[in-house]
């Protein structure tokens, strides 16, 4: 099947791993948040792991903090991607998008110069 997207660089180098933006703002981090997020993406696949990274300070708010998703499977992430770009949630618009897993695991969580 081919999967269209809005913004042409959504679906560029399929990973395990999704970077979800946007789904709060800077101190909204909550003990709630990863277990929301974690029961959320189970419904495209087996998740194997769930990180929120905030940035101190220096970007944009929407950019504040990250919520790393590693998926089991390529093809649940490739799922969670494309039904989650672009979502409405909590008054914000959610950017979705795949993250290299070597960064990932080396836990090169800052935002990389392809996404800016």
């Amino acid at each position: 099947a081919v999967v269209s997207t809005q913004s042409t660089g959504t679906l560029k180098a399929p990973s395990k791993v999704i970077l979800l933006k946007n789904m709060v703002g800077p101190g909204e981090v909550d003990d709630d948040l990863e277990a929301e997020t974690r029961e959320e993406c189970s419904k495209y696949g087996e998740v194997v792991q769930v990180v929120i990274y905030e940035i101190p300070s220096g970007v944009a708010v929407e950019e504040a903090v990250r919520i790393f998703v590693h998926f089991k499977r390529i093809e649940s992430a490739i799922k969670a991607v494309v039904d989650l770009h672009n979502r409405f949630f909590g008054g914000r618009t959610v950017r979705c998008m795949f993250y290299p897993v070597e960064k990932f695991e080396a836990l090169e969580l800052n935002p990389q110069a392809e996404e800016l």
